[in-house]
């Protein structure tokens, strides 16, 4: 290094290290004059310039650029100076909108970031899966994504390792989902309505899936629109058709319509009608128990007159005409019984034999009985009873019939 008296040449050059690949300048210069001519730069001793501007440029920096730089001007050297040289940092890939979840016809940006290495004048290389994309820029634009951009990408800069990769999965066109928390608007109150695209792309540590995913939400009624929220629900006092669809993005992407969901209004009940609801309960309950108590008495009436009409039948026999022409008859006189049991389903008959004064056997002037009985407690909904009847003798006494 040559003696610096303080009128000597100086070697302006990068403090800290050079990151490989990156573009650096070295100048020579002197306290009073800036920019000279015909200054000599030489890197490790050896001579590698004639520089007539008194700048050395240095387009893409390498490991080998590394060393002792310094400049010689009018027989004069400046002091060295060290050039550190680094290796360049692994790239890394973002998407811009950073959605994971990418919808066809979306906008989305594949973008290669290089930490450090501002400055430097990098070629790009791009692959997704194993397939090289033709495209040298730090960025990869897919203006309409297709179900086909899915995949995984990965960037690389000039000398650089490549980058990890990052999946993009682009998915069909959603449709926005409506639900609403009850179907009619209650008296003084709301219906909250919720509006959702899934699936959603927010992390599931996120407060906000709306906020993450980029969403804002469009409101439509009966032929009007809300401006867009970003938060997915809405109260609504009125009643009517409502239907939602997100968007997000610039130029805005939106998503299909929602299923439309209709919401009525519930009419306030006057306080007069409130009022005479108890009224008109107690009103009809009062009602129905009287007709009950009608039937009642109607079906007990009917099953009483159905009865009286065998006592009828045995009242009829007793008194009729021939029961007076026993007095003439002989005491002993026999008699025939049935057993005449109410309810039985058995027939039975009452027949009165009389021996007259001359011992021959004979029927006179005797009134002869058929008296059927039937149970009427067991077929009387499906049957019609038989007949129960009274016969008289061939002295044209009384017939008659009770049904």
């Amino acid at each position: 290094m040559a003696e610096d008296d303080g009128n000597g040449p100086i070697l302006v050059s990068p403090v800290h290290p050079v990151t490989e690949g990156a573009s650096v300048s070295l100048s020579c210069s002197l306290r009073t004059q800036k920019i000279l001519s015909n200054v000599f730069f030489y890197h490790n001793d050896k001579l590698i310039e004639n520089d007539p501007r008194g700048e050395l440029k240095i387009s893409a920096v390498s490991k080998s650029d590394e060393g002792f730089y310094k400049c010689q001007y009018s027989g004069r050297e400046s002091a060295q100076s060290w050039m550190s040289v680094k290796a360049p940092p692994k790239p890394t890939v973002t998407l811009q909108p950073s959605w994971t979840q990418i919808y066809s016809g979306e906008t989305v940006t594949v973008r290669c970031e290089i930490q450090g290495g501002e400055g430097a004048q990098w070629t790009y290389e791009w692959r997704r899966g194993q397939s090289n994309i033709p495209e040298t820029s730090n960025e990869y634009r897919i203006s309409s994504a297709a179900e086909s951009d899915s995949g995984e990408y990965s960037c690389r800069g000039t000398r650089t390792e490549w980058s990890d990769t990052i999946t993009l999965t682009v998915s069909s066109k959603p449709k926005a989902e409506l639900r609403a928390d009850r179907t009619a608007v209650p008296v003084g109150g709301s219906v909250t309505l919720t509006c959702s695209v899934s699936p959603s792309s927010s992390s599931p540590s996120s407060s906000s899936p709306s906020s993450s995913s980029g969403w804002k939400y469009y409101w439509y009624t009966d032929g009007k629109s809300y401006q867009p929220v970003t938060n997915e629900q809405i109260s609504v006092s009125e009643g009517g058709l409502y239907w939602c669809r997100g968007g997000r993005g610039e130029p805005v992407y939106y998503t299909e319509l929602s299923q439309s969901v209709w919401i009525d209004t519930t009419a306030a009940v006057s306080g007069a009608d409130s009022s005479s609801s108890p009224v008109w309960l107690m009103v009809g309950l009062v009602c129905g128990v009287s007709l009950i108590i009608i039937l009642l008495l109607l079906l007990y009436r009917c099953r009483q007159s159905k009865y009286s009409c065998f006592t009828r039948s045995i009242q009829s026999e007793s008194h009729s005409p021939g029961s007076s022409t026993n007095h003439g008859f002989n005491q002993n006189e026999t008699h025939v019984y049935g057993s005449l049991q109410h309810g039985t389903a058995d027939v039975y008959e009452s027949v009165t034999q009389v021996t007259n004064r001359n011992g021959a056997d004979e029927y006179e002037n005797v009134a002869s009985s058929l008296i059927e009985f039937k149970d009427l407690r067991r077929k009387r909904q499906y049957d019609t009873p038989e007949e129960s009847a009274v016969y008289y003798n061939e002295d044209g006494m009384q017939v008659q019939r009770c049904v």
